[in-house]
């Protein structure tokens, strides 16, 4: 665990790997973009009121 000096973290840099800073520039993009939220709130209100179709159902559909 990091220790707090003046209740800021000691460290003052992180590494990770690559894929996870791609993953999060995606992330920060696609929050950055009101279009995209506000297809992700349509999808989860969506979600809440049960209007969602299972996997099955997608593939019977598709003929899968």
């Amino acid at each position: 665990m990091q220790k707090l000096k003046n209740g800021k973290h000691e460290t003052e840099w992180v590494t990770i790997s690559a894929d996870e800073y791609e993953s999060m520039v995606s992330t920060l993009e696609i929050l950055s973009s009101p279009k995209a939220v506000a297809k992700i709130k349509q999808g989860e209100k969506e979600r809440l009121e049960g209007k969602m179709k299972s996997v099955e159902q997608v593939k019977k559909e598709l003929g899968f």
